[in-house]
């Protein structure tokens, strides 16, 4: 059975939108770069390792990749997964576990690239928003997209408010995308996200439903 091991900053939402997924595979531990990630403790309720390796504790960016690289090869993951981890990792890591590392991005890639992603929208005007979840290169954001789902950018819409839309749908698509994965179905080839069947394509796009209120509201 597979293998994959998740890294996250914070809550862990959707760390736990992974873990709740059933995935065809056995979550090997949950690594943080700060000890007071909530993310941590809700693993631990569940009975997976996990591990803090403290960004602050090192002299620089690359002794601290040096130190998760390691860790993350004790548990010998096939995947790895970023879930809001908010630490930009160096070439030399990306390249280490190339082909096997994936991150969930709060934006319709590539627009909105980096941090405030919701705000960048909302002062762009644009009418869908969304998530990608792609392979990790060492360009930020910028490696190849393996699916994205879109909402729409409603009026009166706040950061808050698109925030929580999109946050809904990543964590619908993030486990459908890890799926493939460990189902042996995606792979990175080439420089490009290949899924190995027509009806996963299909499926790579979710643009969900207005919320009743909101169809409601357009149709007056």
């Amino acid at each position: 059975m597979k293998r994959y091991l998740i890294l996250i900053s914070g809550r862990g939402s959707n760390m736990e939108s992974l873990l709740d997924a059933g995935l065809p595979g056995v979550c090997a531990a949950v690594i943080g770069n700060r000890p007071d990630a909530a993310g941590l403790a809700l693993a631990e309720s569940r009975g997976i390792a996990t591990m803090v390796i403290d960004h602050r504790g090192f002299a620089s960016r690359e002794k601290f990749d040096s130190a998760l690289a390691d860790a993350i090869d004790h548990f010998a993951p096939d995947l790895i997964l970023l879930a809001g981890f908010m630490r930009i990792l160096g070439d030399a890591f990306v390249e280490r576990f190339s082909g096997r590392l994936l991150n969930i991005h709060p934006s319709l890639l590539p627009s909105f690239r980096g941090i405030k992603t919701h705000a960048q929208a909302l002062a762009a005007g644009v009418r869908l928003h969304g998530c990608s979840v792609h392979f990790v290169t060492p360009a930020l954001d910028g490696g190849p997209i393996i699916a994205q789902a879109a909402v729409p950018v409603q009026a009166g819409d706040d950061e808050a408010a698109l925030a929580a839309r999109v946050l809904i749908e990543e964590h619908l698509l993030y486990p459908r995308v890890a799926r493939w994965f460990l189902e042996g179905r995606l792979q990175l080839l080439e420089g490009r996200a290949h899924l190995s069947d027509q009806i996963a394509v299909e499926g790579a796009l979710h643009v969900p439903q207005l919320a009743p209120q909101f169809a409601q509201r357009n149709s007056a």
